[in-house]
């Protein structure tokens, strides 16, 4: 099993950063890989931003590229993401997950098994 809790969300004008953290637990931390997803009011979950196991491999989607950067921290078994331009678009409840049977890197949500319960992120004026 893993924990996974989100955290760092809230309001922010266009422009701004926010740096959401994700602190897992249960198992150890190098054997999964870790991601990123969003889902906004009426809209499917969104694929944001994906990492590998070792960290040395990271993969984001098309409407985030140049703007969020994901990380991972083994020290304190958690992963960042750091959200720089934020667009008013990028609106949504976003969510951490775990991959425990990828080797690598993980870039769909059914590759995922494991769920944070969600962080609100808003960005408005």
């Amino acid at each position: 099993q893993v924990q996974l809790v989100e955290s760092g969300g809230g309001l922010v004008q266009p422009g701004g950063s926010l740096r959401l953290s994700c602190a897992a637990s249960g198992r150890p931390f190098s054997g999964y890989a870790m991601g990123w997803f969003r889902q906004a009011p009426g809209q499917e979950r969104e694929s944001v931003a994906h990492i590998s196991r070792s960290g040395l491999s990271t993969a984001y989607g098309d409407s985030v590229k140049g703007r969020f950067v994901i990380s991972r921290e083994s020290a304190n078994n958690t992963v960042f993401l750091q959200m720089n331009s934020l667009k008013p678009e990028d609106t949504g409840v976003y969510y951490c997950a775990a991959a425990t049977t990828v080797m690598t890197i993980a870039t769909t949500s059914r590759q995922y098994n494991y769920w944070g319960q969600g962080t609100q992120v808003t960005v408005s004026s």
